[in-house]
This record gives structure tokens, sequence and C-alpha cells, in this order.
């Protein structure tokens, strides 16, 4: 499925006192990638929610650090949908430093789960959204 490479610069806020980045500057980056990615296929968090009652919810991630990103550098994150079944979703990750082929940083998976907003339990991506997400 098609890749989604969000760029990102790090700022003073994302590093500590040796301006290096925060492992949980990381997950906000990630997050971001992924939001941009839905948003790329037309699909707006509160929308699905008004629309569809559901909610977008992190079940699971998992990241390997390879290289730290410092302050200033540009970080190019990228979203790629893996697997798309059921209630749940898998996107494949990586964090690259200065362009979309540049040095490795950071790669990882992130499972999505579609939890029900009343209910407060899974429940299979409807079928709008799913055309959403594999245009």
């Amino acid at each position: 499925m098609s890749q989604f490479v969000f760029p990102i610069r790090v700022y003073l806020e994302d590093t500590d006192s040796q301006g290096v980045v925060y492992n949980a500057s990381y997950f906000r980056f990630l997050e971001r990638a992924r939001t941009e990615w839905l948003r790329a296929h037309g699909v707006d968090h509160n929308e699905i929610m008004r629309r569809d009652g559901i909610v977008l919810v992190l079940v699971e991630t998992k990241v390997k650090f390879a290289r730290p990103a410092r302050l200033d550098d540009m970080v190019y994150v990228s979203a790629t949908l893996a697997q798309l079944s059921g209630a749940r979703f898998v996107f494949d990750q990586r964090i690259y430093r200065e362009s979309p082929e540049g040095e490795l940083l950071c790669s990882g998976t992130a499972e999505v789960a579609c939890m029900d907003v009343k209910q407060r339990k899974p429940r299979r991506v409807p079928k709008a959204l799913m055309s959403e997400l594999t245009e």
C-alpha cells in the first residue's frame, strides 16, 4: 500500500539538555504521521466519530531505535498501511534524517483499532471507512 511521508523539524521541546530527542518524542512524531496519513486518505477523526460512532485507538506499538535525532534535525516520518482486517489496522513506520531516503533513525509498527464510542468495545472497521483507507 502507498507510503506517506511527513516532515518534522526537531525543536528544543523535543530534546533533552544535550539536544538529543527524548524517546517519547519519537512516539509523537509517529502519531502525527499516522494522523496525517489518515487525513490524506480523507479520514477525519471528528467526522468518523459523528458519522460512524467510532474512535481510533492505539492498541500496540513497537519501535526499534537505531540512531538519535538531534535538535534542529529535519526528520521524515513514514507511515504505510501494512494490514487492514476486522477491527484493526497495522502501520509500518520509519523515521529518517535529512530526507525520506536518509539515515534511518528508528523503525516500528503501530496497531490501531476501531472502538465503539458508546459501548467502549472494539468494532469492525465500517465499510465507508474501509473504502477510504484502501483508496
